[in-house]
């Protein structure tokens, strides 16, 4: 390396110092530990309470309260509990903030724990209140759930502000690599602090993205790796011929203070995730065909089935009203079926209460300046196809309810990307493959940014936020975020 990349590297300053950085993580594991013990604790001594001082009559009640038996009891499994959280790998940091996946690990440990306090009892001499042991399995799990949340959000909090984060390199800093650090570099919260690229054909001092320089060449990676503290090194698969990534597996693979990860290789599909499956031994990467799975998938169609129910029971006598009024204000259907892309690229019908006049078309081809801004931007503000009912329906966005039939038939959710045409695909370019990942939602992040006041382009860039960025936290979030953005009317026409 020359003496002025040398220069540049020893001038950058780091965001935390290296040995502060690795004190965090000690610190972090410290505290997650106190944490679930006290939590582990809390929940022993609540199964406690329900079962012998509520007095619920589906337990059996003793004539007399237990002993200090239960109290020892507790103080002797609350450590076992976490040598099983170690077991399941609760302590490891390629589990930690996981989501739904670690969630599932507390609760497969915690069951886990319980079935063997049912064997000790089964095979062992002393008698245990099976009440207790039940409410037990669920208060531990539950309490241990909550402290985890509680934490997760505390840590990304602490993130955002540049704290426990893991330092990382990018071995490639092609279309690949670039599609990852953008990715990284927009989530302040993931925790990952990108120390720089490491490419053979740039010069160091390169800034593909600001904030992100190229540190040298491969040659270099072991140096810069150790000077920058690095815990990670993600591979842009694509930018590495085999025997250079079978050089960097050769001098990393085995260390056990550097985590390597290899991109997928295909950067339209970073947001639907990939999984290692064998075949006859063979490792093979799976693709997702959605972005949603398991949990989260879960989850979000409970909130889109339990919502749009809801509002449909309160609300079908205004849309009767509204029914009858557009029926009364212009001639034509009630209802406009709007043919759009959904999961999958299958094609469905979206529902909406008409708010253009039959003729809309003729309408609008009168107008050849109005017809080129309309296939711009694929909206006009001064609308000559839109009904005198039509534009009170935009401004409020009421002419969207009927949309709610399409979430409740699973076709569409409340929150996500914007639902637009076969036609309209194209102008995602290479981010398409990712808008059939998910369902089309009434409302999203585009809604809450000003709807149609927001250009196309950045309409494109809100969706694939969504995407990558999906949780059901911000599906509430935007929920109550769109309540202020419809009463504002901000973009709606």
């Amino acid at each position: 390396m020359s003496s002025q990349a040398n220069s540049y590297q020893i001038s950058r300053s780091l965001p935390v110092a290296v040995n502060a950085r690795w004190a965090e993580r000690i610190l972090l594991l410290l505290f997650l530990t106190v944490m679930d013990l006290a939590m582990v604790f809390i929940g022993f001594r609540l199964a406690f309470i329900i079962r012998f001082q509520f007095g619920f009559s589906w337990f059996y009640q003793p004539t007399e309260l237990p002993s200090d038996y239960y109290q020892n009891l507790t103080i002797l499994l609350t450590p076992i509990w976490l040598v099983i959280f170690r077991l399941f790998g609760l302590y490891d940091f390629k589990h930690l903030f996981s989501g739904m996946r670690e969630y599932a690990r507390v609760f497969n440990a915690c069951t886990l724990g319980m079935m063997l306090i049912i064997l000790l009892v089964f095979f062992g001499e002393e008698t245990v209140a099976r009440g207790w042991v039940a409410v037990s399995w669920l208060s531990v799990s539950l309490a241990v759930l909550a402290g985890r949340f509680a934490f997760r959000r505390m840590v990304q909090s602490l993130r955002a502000k540049g704290r426990f984060v893991t330092a990382v390199l990018i071995v490639g800093a092609n279309e690949d690599g670039q599609a990852i650090a953008e990715q990284l570099h927009q989530n302040r919260k993931a925790g990952v602090w990108i120390a720089g690229f490491i490419d053979d054909k740039l010069e160091p001092g390169t800034e593909l993205i600001p904030g992100v320089p190229v540190l040298g060449s491969l040659d270099t990676i072991e140096m810069m790796a150790r000077y920058h503290g690095v815990q990670e090194i993600i591979i842009a698969s694509t930018a590495l011929p085999r025997e250079k990534l079978i050089f960097l597996f050769q001098l990393f693979g085995a260390a056990n203070d550097v985590t390597i990860r290899l991109s997928s290789g295909i950067y339209e599909l970073l947001t639907t995730g990939v999984e290692v499956q064998e075949v006859g031994n063979v490792p093979l990467l799976s693709v997702n065909k959605v972005r949603l799975t398991g949990a989260d998938e879960f989850l979000k169609a409970i909130l889109d089935i339990a919502v749009s129910l809801t509002i449909l029971l309160f609300l079908w006598p205004l849309m009767l009203i509204i029914a009858i009024a557009v029926k009364l204000d212009s001639r034509g259907p009630v209802l406009y079926r709007r043919h759009v892309v959904g999961v999958g690229g299958k094609p469905f019908d979206a529902f909406k209460f008409r708010t253009m006049y039959t003729d809309a078309e003729e309408r609008l081809a009168r107008d050849p300046e109005l017809r080129h801004q309309f296939e711009q931007n694929h909206k006009l503000k001064d609308d000559p196809r839109v009904t005198r009912f039509g534009r009170f329906l935009r401004r409020t966005s009421l002419d969207e309810l009927p949309q709610l039939f399409n979430v409740f038939f699973r076709q569409m959710s409340l929150v996500g990307p914007r639902m637009i045409t076969q036609e309209e695909l194209a102008r995602y370019g290479k981010w398409d493959l990712n808008l059939a990942t998910v369902k089309p939602g009434i409302t999203g992040l585009w809604q809450v940014s000003g709807r149609s006041d927001v250009s196309y382009e950045d309409r494109v860039t809100l969706d694939m936020h969504y995407i990558r960025n999906y949780s059901i936290w911000l599906d509430l979030h935007l929920l109550w975020q769109t309540v202020p953005a419809v009463l504002k009317g901000r973009g709606a026409y």
